[in-house]
């Protein structure tokens, strides 16, 4: 059994239980998925499948070596790959679709997706340092203050917290509760928010 599905984030919207109570969700296209490729512990030291989500893409946009890939396993180019978790002996085979129905409301879920670009930024937007005091005569208000020292290690350690390029990271948000799953429509409602912007590439996998 597959252990989760490629998505694409749609957007935010609410929706009302039967007691009435509003729920805010985030609605993911999830798949249909198509599996591409089949990994063996006695070949590759590891089980898995990967994962491809079935949308057009034009054909001068796949490689030679990416189309051979996707002709061994008979199955149309697609522009988004992932490799996901399979567990049991339920397992299935290149060319096999998997649909949004693997899941069911009330599951648990694990969402990876890349966040939000914000370009560059300073670093008390970026990592919420306090600056410094903002009193007449200062002189030291949204300045980093010391990044080092002088004598050891008479350097700046790697990893040093400044300003620099914010956003776009790679963000798993755990343990989201699904709502509801329109096996009709492809889409999932997941109850919170998803990083990312909508129609940003998202990864569900079962918790």
């Amino acid at each position: 059994m597959i252990g989760g599905l490629i998505g694409k984030k749609m957007g935010m919207t609410q929706i009302f239980q039967e007691d009435g109570t509003m729920v805010p969700v985030t609605v993911i296209q999830a798949g249909p998925c198509v599996v591409v490729q089949k990994k063996s512990v006695q070949k590759d030291g590891y089980e898995s499948v990967q994962l491809g989500l079935v949308e057009f893409i034009k054909a001068s946009r796949v490689s030679k070596p990416m189309n051979g890939h996707f002709k061994k396993a008979n199955v149309a180019p697609v522009r988004i790959l992932r490799e996901m978790r399979v567990e049991g002996e339920d397992n299935p085979a290149p060319g096999d679709k998997v649909m949004v129905d693997i899941f069911q409301p009330k599951e648990r879920v694990h969402v990876v997706a890349t966040s939000k670009g914000r370009g560059f930024a300073g670093f008390v937007k970026r990592h919420h340092f306090r600056g410094g005091r903002a009193t007449h005569g200062s002189m030291f208000h949204r300045a980093p203050g010391s990044i080092g020292a002088s004598a050891f290690p008479s350097r700046v350690w790697p990893g040093q917290r400044m300003a620099g390029h914010m956003g776009r990271n790679r963000v798993t948000v755990r343990n989201l509760r699904v709502e509801r799953v329109d096996a009709e429509k492809n889409l999932l409602y997941l109850r919170g928010a998803v990083p990312g912007p909508t129609g940003g590439y998202v990864v569900v996998e079962k918790a």
